[in-house]
């Protein structure tokens, strides 16, 4: 039975606790070995990114973990394949392109991910318009189908994306792709209390959370993080578990004291 990503992140919360969720890219170096050295360091949960050669919402970091990881190999299968046979000790997520889900075939897609120990799947470039066939598919498999919400995005809308949503909703910190920010942008507690006002369920700010203070900072109002360039950086940078549970333990040890 896939451990479900909305009940650890829920569990977190009613503990009155705030929610981290690293991001790491899949097929980089000794990949399994990371998500284990995320998990043990105070994880609720991991996103693994699927590289993609074309990946609109990833800035130079994940960019480069991903062409890093495509070079040594890495496919959607291989990838599922790993995680099929690894204990991570959290619930997963991953995260990937529209592209390599249709190929894939969304109903196929849907159950590989049950089979290999996946609990959510985030597709970024997928907007809620659109998400109708892939939806009915993970809802079918058992898949919890995470929403991104722009901090553009008008009030009307929010309802309908996080009605939509499962898993958590993943309010967008800032316009633009992926990176490290020297300041948390104003637009993640924004979208973050947005976000609040129209859902229960867990949201979360990803996209230029840098730091532990940051993190601190955007979850006086949000119930957590996703934090993925600065965690990619580090692996790109090291490479070794110690590295990963290092800033991982940072930003757990960091959100437990508020």
């Amino acid at each position: 039975m896939t451990a479900s990503l909305q009940a650890a992140l829920e569990s977190r919360r009613a503990s009155g606790g705030k929610c981290l969720v690293p991001y790491l890219t899949g097929g980089l170096g000794e990949w399994p070995t990371l998500l284990q050295a995320a998990a043990h360091a105070g994880a609720d949960g991991i996103e693994v990114g699927i590289p993609f050669s074309d990946p609109v919402m990833d800035g130079p970091v994940i960019q480069e973990a991903s062409d890093r990881a495509l070079a040594a190999g890495a496919t959607p299968p291989g990838i599922l394949e790993v995680l099929a046979r690894t204990d991570v000790g959290v619930p997963l997520a991953v995260m990937t392109y529209v592209n390599l889900v249709y190929r894939f075939g969304w109903e196929r897609f849907a159950s590989t991910l049950v089979a290999s120990g996946v609990s959510a799947a985030i597709l970024p470039d997928v907007p809620l318009e659109e998400s109708g066939e892939w939806a009915a598919a993970a809802d079918a498999a058992g898949v919890e189908t995470v929403m991104l919400a722009a901090p553009t995005a008008p009030d009307e809308r929010l309802p309908r994306i996080c009605a939509r949503a499962r898993g958590f909703v993943y309010a967008v910190g800032l316009l633009g792709v992926t990176g490290e920010r020297d300041e948390l942008a104003s637009s993640a507690t924004v979208i973050a209390r947005r976000l609040k006002e129209v859902t229960d369920l867990p949201v979360l700010v990803g996209v230029g959370i840098s730091n532990p203070e940051q993190a601190v900072q955007v979850c006086e109002v949000a119930d957590g993080v996703v934090v993925g360039s600065a965690l990619v950086r580090r692996v790109l940078e090291e490479g070794s578990p110690e590295a990963v549970a290092d800033l991982v333990g940072g930003f757990r040890a960091a959100l437990d004291r508020g």
